[in-house]
């Protein structure tokens, strides 16, 4: 997004941290979703299909995962620093709806 338009709304940096998370969740529901399909069907060649697309979402999630506490989006290791994190994104998405409910 462009930077401009972030700062206009409110939004500064988070934007790439918004889209990494969004990622994240995502990659964790299709990691989820593959290893219960696998558990449902019944032919060898899905079983495998979707083995590689599980291992495939697994190590997307990885890719993110390594980004995401590269660049500081993400404290699995450090609770009350993931929360402060959490605190902050929270009260900007708030400051953003209240700012567009004002337009």
């Amino acid at each position: 997004m462009n930077q401009l338009i972030q700062n206009l709304i409110g939004m500064g940096g988070l934007t790439d941290q918004v889209i990494a998370t969004d990622f994240l969740i995502s990659a964790k529901a299709a990691i989820r979703n593959y290893a219960a399909a696998i558990t449902e069907t019944a032919t060898p060649e899905l079983k495998a299909a979707l083995r590689e697309q599980l291992n495939e979402a697994i190590a997307t999630h990885e890719k993110i995962t390594n980004y995401m506490l590269a660049k500081g989006f993400y404290h699995p290791h450090d609770l009350s620093e993931q929360l402060n994190l959490d605190l902050t994104v929270a009260d900007t998405a708030i400051n953003l709806a209240q700012k567009m409910g004002q337009q």
